[in-house]
């Protein structure tokens, strides 16, 4: 179906949904791991044993490699699915001339250590040009895909003909694609939907009901709307999947990491304790303090309720339930 071949960096739950996106469509699929266990038990079972193992992967479609170069000097289209907290460590890894190739961000976060979108870190350390970066945003959770559940995907790139290709190699009769060259606020969307997703945990841990829940999520579009266009100004509709719709099944479903983050802290768990229980990242952990930094750097600061509610409880200490007392006379 396409001559080019497309490679995925990462082996958690979204990174092996979109390997079998890629495998519905694909003769061959190259997938870097960093465990040489996952990869092992990956040949020998044939699914992923940490993640989505329910998925069962035909093995002679996979190019399995612990050797991020071996991928990257593969494919012409590379994925990364790395959580934004370990990546620049894994980049750093990187020898291989990829500056012809495109880059696709499935990342949902940005790189603690520079501030900068996994898109822009590419742009400037690997001299990749924009036309040549891509993201792909939801709304959609990798266990639904692995149910087989119709979802939709969002696939943005500034050259149209790159985002067209992407989304006709990952549709199929459960995933529907469409696509965007709203790179940069999708990208931003795509990490700032964590955050109040991390709200909306914490607001259910602490009792709150789904009256309120509805009023959080309704400010919660304007305040990502402000945060994006202060960021990146371009005519795009808030109210579009990519945005909202993702917002909402970040923020509503029990399958969301970073809602069950959040409902832990509502508890009263620590920091800490919460991520020690969780087998899986949650990006909002780390997106909600680069989203705070990122506000402060601007000299006109835009109005950020949620977003500094969550960063009082995750970074200052401040107990979750006056913080968010003081939060519900911010809401309208």
């Amino acid at each position: 179906m396409s001559a080019l071949k497309y490679a995925v960096f990462g082996s958690g739950s979204w990174a092996t949904a979109i390997v079998k996106m890629l495998c519905e469509n694909l003769d061959e699929v190259g997938w870097y791991m960093r465990s040489i266990y996952t990869k092992e038990h990956l040949l020998k079972e044939q699914h992923n044993p940490s993640y989505l193992s329910s998925v069962e992967f035909h093995l002679d479609q996979l190019k399995l490699s612990n050797d991020i170069n071996e991928i990257a000097a593969y494919a012409d289209v590379l994925i990364f699915v790395i959580p934004s907290a370990f990546i620049h460590s894994e980049l750093e890894k990187l020898n291989v001339d990829i500056s012809n190739k495109t880059i696709v961000s499935a990342v949902k976060g940005i790189l603690p250590e520079t501030g900068l979108l996994l898109g822009e870190h590419f742009h400037e350390n690997f001299q990749i040009p924009y036309d040549n970066i891509g993201v792909i945003a939801g709304p959609c959770h990798a266990e639904e895909v692995a149910l087989e559940r119709l979802s939709y995907l969002t696939i943005s790139c500034s050259d149209k003909k790159k985002a067209q290709q992407l989304a006709k190699v990952l549709e199929s009769h459960y995933i529907k694609t469409k696509t965007s060259d709203d790179v940069i606020g999708t990208e931003y969307a795509v990490m700032l939907k964590n955050i109040y997703a991390v709200a909306a945990g914490i607001a259910h841990g602490l009792g709150y009901g789904d009256n309120f829940q509805s009023v959080l999520m309704s400010n919660a579009i304007r305040e990502m709307k402000r945060f994006i266009k202060k960021m990146h100004k371009m005519k795009r509709n808030i109210n579009n999947s990519a945005y909202l719709g993702d917002l909402l099944v970040t923020g509503y479903s029990t399958f969301s990491r970073n809602r069950m983050f959040g409902n832990m802290i509502g508890k009263g768990y620590t920091v800490k304790s919460a991520q020690m229980e969780m087998s899986m990242v949650a990006e909002g952990y780390y997106a909600t303090k680069s989203a705070f930094k990122l506000n402060e750097k601007n000299k006109k600061k835009t109005r950020l309720p949620i977003i500094n509610a969550v960063h009082e409880i995750l970074y200052e200490g401040k107990d979750a339930k006056k913080v968010f007392l003081k939060l519900t006379d911010k809401l309208d």
